[in-house]
């Protein structure tokens, strides 16, 4: 291994720290195993819990309430979704040895028994935390376990073999993006209202424009995904198809969802969520559209904040609703 691949570029401290590609080297254990769990990505999981609060029509503004919020976004974001990302890394050691070379475990600077406490630490931290959120809300079947469960069975065999979902462009990347908005989602609506088939539906629906955040993922490794023969969307249909595909997939299913919206006659909702999609549009022709391996960064941090404060527009439709 060269010093370049060893060494990640200039002024990388910070995305070593939230576990972005182009990290520096760390010593620090504690830093490392924070770049193991990718604060990153906890964002979105901790957005939809927001979102399931809002649809859930039970959520009042006060201490308890946003107490029980906060933790519900504990549980989802670092713990939970922390779970993922070390587990994931750890089945990921050989690709990322090709990918990124200087993350924590190709690299060393972690043990693998250290890895492992780290996942089991998490995950059963995870249980017990999911317990008790069920059991302040006074839920006679305990809900919030079970999407806990599911969620963890999901990362299991979305990383691990002989399963290993992301070996499939398809079934991987729809695995994530319901991971990204159905669980939280349900696990923040289950808080404060009852969870129903409805909403179950509506944002497993929903994570169809999460498979397209997903794929944004894949192009940052389509080198290494290549010589291990996984089938991610990049390997199997190219770079500027897996891109067209990632975009109409985000615009094409927001767009169902303000249709179903329109269908439940929450018009001024489905109009804000439709709005939103335009600047998105512009975004990603400006950079993803043109050259997604040099410009996820930039793509991500312009289009999707639309796809997420759509998300929250949709809660709150469904929370005036009456399907809730």
């Amino acid at each position: 291994m060269t010093d370049e691949q060893k060494t990640a570029p200039t002024g990388s401290k910070a995305r070593q720290l939230l576990g972005m590609k182009g990290a520096a080297a760390e010593t620090n254990v504690w830093k490392i195993r924070l770049q193991l769990m990718k604060p990153i990505t906890w964002i979105p999981l901790i957005w939809g819990v927001v979102c399931g609060a809002a649809s859930s029509g039970g959520y009042v503004w006060g201490f308890e309430d946003l107490l029980k919020a906060f933790t519900c976004m504990l549980l989802s974001g670092p713990i939970m979704t922390g779970y993922t990302q070390t587990l994931n890394d750890y089945y990921d050691r050989e690709i990322d040895a090709i990918n990124e070379p200087y993350r924590p475990i190709p690299s060393g600077a972690i043990s693998i028994p250290q890895v492992k406490a780290q996942i089991l630490i998490l995950l059963f931290g995870g249980f017990g935390l999911a317990a008790f959120l069920d059991a302040w809300s006074g839920h006679e079947f305990p809900m919030i376990m079970l999407i806990t469960v599911v969620g963890s069975f999901i990362a299991y065999i979305y990383s691990a073999p002989p399963l290993k979902l992301k070996q499939n462009g398809w079934l991987g990347n729809y695995a994530l993006g319901a991971s990204y908005i159905t669980l939280p989602w349900c696990a923040g609506h289950a808080l404060f209202g009852t969870l129903n088939w409805t909403i179950v539906w509506l944002t497993l629906f929903y994570s169809l424009a999460g498979l397209g955040i997903a794929i944004v993922n894949d192009f940052k490794s389509v080198e290494g995904d290549r010589q291990l023969g996984l089938k991610s969307l990049p390997v199997m249909f190219g770079v500027e198809k897996s891109a067209w595909i990632c975009v109409l997939m985000i615009d094409i299913f927001q767009a169902g969802v303000a249709a179903y919206l329109i269908f439940i006659h929450q018009n001024l909702y489905a109009t804000i969520l439709l709005l939103f999609i335009i600047p998105q549009i512009t975004f990603q022709d400006m950079y993803f559209l043109r050259d997604p391996l040099k410009n996820d960064v930039k793509y991500q941090a312009s289009a999707q904040p639309f796809l997420v404060l759509g998300m929250l527009v949709a809660g709150l439709a469904l929370g005036h609703s009456a399907l809730v």
